[in-house]
């Protein structure tokens, strides 16, 4: 599966005029973002798709707060791609506005060990 490739995320024409691609372990870090971004209702015919992060901006900083993003995270990543990946460690830290989430993985049919940080825009 190493020779496979995805469109990529987010769409956009490469050089040559024609979709940008990504090889499949980029595909993977990409099927994560979307999954991490998305809404639960966002999603038509997956309204219980996403993550739900969105809905936690609002809320003050606190241990707390990282310890729901971790456990939300940690269950959205295994139910939705559970057989794609095998989750490491998820790290939260939520500063000045941003919110990032390094997630230690390892992509089941490639075998390659990653370790991608995601990052978005939170209210302050």
């Amino acid at each position: 599966m190493s020779g496979r490739l995805d469109v990529a995320f987010p769409f956009a024409i490469d050089g040559r005029g024609r979709t940008a691609e990504a090889g499949y372990d980029d595909h993977v870090a990409d099927m994560i973002e979307l999954l991490l971004f998305t809404s639960p209702g966002e999603r038509v015919m997956r309204p219980d798709f996403g993550c739900g992060l969105g809905d936690l901006v609002f809320e003050p900083n606190s241990i707390e707060l990282v310890a729901t993003l971790q456990v939300s995270v940690q269950a959205s990543l295994q139910r939705w791609l559970g057989d794609v990946i095998d989750i490491g460690a998820i790290e939260i830290d939520r500063d000045e506005g941003t919110l990032s989430i390094r997630i230690r993985y390892t992509v089941r049919a490639t075998g390659t060990a990653r370790d991608d940080v995601f990052t978005g825009r939170t209210a302050t």
